[in-house]
């Protein structure tokens, strides 16, 4: 029997995409309960505090967006993996800026399925007992992944505490947007680098002017380091 590797919640109103991600998820260790609309999801995802949440975008009544807006509302920051039928960059864009951690389209294979989840996993899990890295007025501690800007908590999305935790692990270092996903999501996870200005401009909104990011117009992205 393969190793529990924590509690998956699935979200499908289609039958066969939902046994399909349940029969796969399970092969590789996780336990995964299935909904099939947006409200049951809701009572299970506050009930059941699964370890990642797949959410499919069109739900019967409340759709999956709202679902994860509800969730990050009530400070609930499971990570989330979108699975829908969307493929437009605005749809993208929207359940990104409302705090989903990654984005898979149908259709998909299986496999990938697995591979995301596990990555949104290991992203969350991070790497655990690093010191508390300070720049500027942040101080970011990967141990127990909490953000502090002028001694105030700031909350994070899985893949905004890690976009901000690896480039404060590399002051004055910029990167370009091909790196950063790579780096961030562990793979080339989309095509369209235009996502990870989301995550930047994110980010950018939630430090405010505490934000020690930097864009070099042609490059990419970098953490301002104050030693220099």
């Amino acid at each position: 029997m393969a190793e529990n590797k924590g509690l998956v919640l699935v979200v499908e109103d289609e039958h066969n995409i939902a046994e399909l991600q349940r029969r796969y998820l399970g092969r590789e260790g996780f336990g995964v309960h299935v909904e099939s609309d947006g409200d049951a999801a809701l009572a299970a995802a506050r009930r059941m505090r699964p370890a990642a949440i797949v959410l499919d975008i069109a739900l019967p009544g409340t759709d999956g967006m709202e679902v994860c807006r509800r969730l990050r509302a009530e400070g609930d920051w499971t990570p989330v993996l979108f699975v829908t039928a969307r493929d437009e960059v605005t749809d993208r864009v929207l359940g990104l800026e409302i705090g989903a951690d990654d984005y898979l389209t149908k259709p998909f294979s299986p496999q990938e399925l697995v591979a995301r989840v596990k990555s949104l996993l290991r992203r969350a899990a991070g790497p655990g007992g690093d010191p508390v890295r300070r720049v500027g007025r942040l101080a970011l501690d990967t141990g127990r992944r909490t953000l502090h800007v002028d001694g105030e908590p700031v909350e994070l999305t899985t893949t905004e505490f890690n976009l901000l935790a690896f480039l404060m692990h590399h002051p004055g270092r910029v990167f370009a947007r091909e790196q950063l996903l790579a780096q961030v999501w562990g793979y080339a996870g989309y095509r369209d680098t235009r996502v990870m200005d989301v995550y930047v401009s994110q980010l950018r909104a939630k430090l405010g002017e505490a934000s020690p990011l930097r864009t070099v117009r042609g490059v990419g992205y970098g953490v301002s380091d104050p030693g220099r």
